[in-house]
């Protein structure tokens, strides 16, 4: 390490437990409203943070990731610390009028296997990034730089604090045209249950007001 460097390595963590695969598998069959609903109303990440081109979504552990402000080093860096079908999950400082990702940077994540990019901050290069289709939620786009500074310090793999949320590597993020949802590991199997009744009663409340019922005599309103 060059004199006067900070060590990433110091910061940063590789080995914690993920969500099965097979939790993978149902969660992808469930929106991200459900989800929410199903954990208890939890786990929602700011609504200003969409996806950035239609039809983006993503579903996968949790890499997180505590950049400085307006540098996008440690992004750079958790591509290679984050493993195939893992969700970067990024908090920038508050400093979020600033394009902390682009074309390369999606490029080198696609090619990584990674599942998506969850940004509390802006992006740029958008017509290239729905070209490469690797899924980008972020609060928008701006063209303004960043930096990278070698001294600074940042974390890979520590629990998240994002707008009053906190989120734990390997914890389940999904992420559709409604927003983003954060589901703690060791509560997906216990949502994915109730999430999937949900489904199945509001399916057949659906099918009771196509057959001409209101919704204040199904849910007892009336």
């Amino acid at each position: 390490m060059s004199a006067g460097r900070f060590d990433p390595s110091s910061t940063t963590r590789l080995d914690f437990p993920r969500v099965h695969a097979h939790e993978l598998a149902q969660a992808r069959l469930i929106s991200s409203s459900t989800l929410h609903e199903a954990a208890g109303k939890i786990g929602a990440l700011p609504s200003k943070i969409r996806p950035i081109f239609p039809g983006a979504a993503i579903c996968g552990p949790a890499v997180t990731v505590d950049a400085p402000g307006a540098d996008n080093l440690w992004l750079h860096r958790a591509i290679y610390a984050a493993e195939p079908g893992d969700v970067l999950v990024v908090r920038v400082a508050g400093q979020y009028e600033h394009g902390y990702w682009g074309e390369i940077m999606a490029t080198a994540a696609r090619k990584r296997g990674l599942g998506g990019l969850v940004l509390d901050g802006c992006v740029r290069d958008r017509t290239a990034l729905e070209a490469i289709g690797f899924p980008v939620f972020a609060r928008g786009l701006c063209i303004r730089g960043t930096g990278k500074d070698f001294q600074a310090r940042g974390w890979i793999n520590a629990p998240l604090l994002l707008a009053g949320l906190v989120i734990h590597p390997g914890d389940l993020i999904v992420g559709d045209a409604d927003g983003v949802v954060c589901i703690p590991r060791d509560t997906v199997k216990d949502t994915l249950r109730v999430a999937a009744k949900r489904d199945a009663d509001e399916a057949g409340i659906l099918k009771r007001i196509d057959a001409g019922e209101t919704t204040l005599d199904i849910y007892g309103w009336a």
